[in-house]
């Protein structure tokens, strides 16, 4: 008998990360980081797992759009699902109904993203891979089909991809024994969070640099002489050598960006991430013209890949940043992997939120080993909050992330977690 998805079983979790402030930022100031989760089931009872990345509110939301998608899956023949998940992909963002919701972004895109990785961890357990590694044993070919390259050709084209991907077949097994050896540089975000006092911040960083971290990210932009005083109490802290890069999660105006980050280069910031509105393109652009050169890095609000594409075809980023549940999933992540190539662009993946550091690694990771080639100015966002809630999570050892061996995406939840966090009728919220 044929094999087919059986269910689609989707759960609202959340988090009370704002009790204590982890993951304050200048826009978000108390989130609670929550997950539309998902878990497809097979009819031979094999499962793939992923979710969709929140910060409380509207979490209900991303439930709901997950669970009308999903009607488009239940039923299909898991064989021909696995073999080639761009067709999936392409049924669900293209879909003629679908997409006058988009198109191709907000809350319908990334369910449409959870569900396509759910697939991809599917496949990755069914053929005893991690991810990453399953990734990068297939042929360029099989990794440009798995693209819908009908907005991007203008900027690369499958042929151009295709050449790319060629080119890094030379050295593969060995940058792959590196990465098992040695691991993918890591940077962190953990005491960077605005709502942490002078003194934990001073003590978190001086703890990042002991454990090995050369890259440390401060949230910025809701007061500036707040910002002044922290950037001086964190460049001591770390000395002149490790970086210290900056992220004012969409707070500012363009002329605000330009002006408040003046104010704050005396503290040498390698980057300013998100220094004005996600959407606008031009503005990143005249920020990065008048703050070279402080990069400026941004991605993980961006809504699709021709966003990424209109980034660097405008020259308006330094440094890409890739989000494994902001897009349309793997696939689409791939092409954004593959535009970075081209432009020369380097690729560090945004990982601030539960969940986002046990996806994005294998993406990162595929991208060392079959695309870029290199980790030079790279490294994989690091917060270290909740990871224990999945059932393989991230390891990470003198700043780096240890490359994961085991089959999937690394996106199973513990089901005691399922449990203790449901929202709004599991006991960690009606204890509460």
């Amino acid at each position: 008998m044929t094999e087919r998805i059986l269910s689609i079983d989707t759960f609202d979790i959340r988090f009370p990360t704002s009790r204590h402030r982890d993951g304050s930022d200048a826009m978000n100031p108390f989130p609670d980081y929550s997950a539309a989760y998902i878990v497809l089931r097979t009819t031979a009872g094999a499962e793939g797992h992923g979710f969709v990345f929140t910060v409380g509110r509207g979490t209900e939301i991303e439930v709901a759009a997950i669970r009308s998608l999903a009607k488009m899956i239940i039923g299909q023949p898991v064989d021909e699902l696995v073999a080639d998940p761009g067709v999936l992909s392409q049924r669900l963002i293209g879909d003629s109904q679908i997409r006058w919701l988009g198109p191709a972004k907000g809350v319908v895109h990334m369910a449409a993203g959870g569900l396509v990785n759910a697939v991809w961890d599917l496949a990755a357990r069914r053929a005893g891979q991690p991810l990453w590694r399953l990734l990068a044993a297939l042929s360029p070919e099989q990794l440009v089909a798995q693209i819908d390259w009908r907005y991007l050709r203008d900027a690369l084209t499958p042929d151009e991809a295709l050449d790319l991907l060629r080119n890094a077949t030379g050295g593969r097994a060995e940058r792959e024994k590196v990465l098992l050896d040695e691991g993918y540089p890591a940077y962190t975000t953990t005491p960077g969070w605005l709502g942490y006092d002078d003194e934990k911040l001073a003590r978190l960083c001086a703890e990042a640099v002991e454990d090995g971290y050369r890259l440390i990210k401060l949230k910025v932009g809701a007061n500036l002489a707040d910002d002044v005083r922290r950037l001086a109490i964190a460049r001591r802290a770390v000395g002149p050598e490790v970086r210290l890069a900056v992220d004012a999660n969409q707070i500012w105006g363009v002329p605000d960006a330009i002006g408040w980050m003046r104010e704050l280069a005396p503290f040498d910031p390698y980057w300013i991430e998100e220094p004005t509105s996600p959407d606008d393109i031009l503005g990143h652009a005249a920020i990065r013209a008048a703050l070279a050169p402080v990069k400026v890095a941004t991605g993980e609000h961006a809504h699709n890949a021709v966003m990424f594409k209109q980034l660097l075809q405008a020259g308006a980023v330094d440094v890409v940043q890739i989000d494994a549940c902001r897009v349309g999933g793997v696939n689409e992540n791939l092409a954004i992997l593959l535009l970075a190539a081209k432009f020369g662009v380097p690729v560090c993946p945004h990982a601030g939120g539960v969940g986002l550091c046990e996806l994005v690694q294998h993406l990162a990771m595929f991208d060392f080993v079959a695309v870029s080639g290199t980790t030079q100015d790279r490294a994989i966002e690091y917060v270290d909050h909740l990871h224990e809630h999945f059932t393989d999570p991230v390891h990470i050892e003198n700043g780096r992330y240890v490359a994961p061996r085991a089959a999937g995406m690394s996106a199973e939840m513990r089901p005691a977690t399922l449990t203790a966090y449901r929202y709004p009728d599991g006991p960690e919220w009606t204890a509460a």
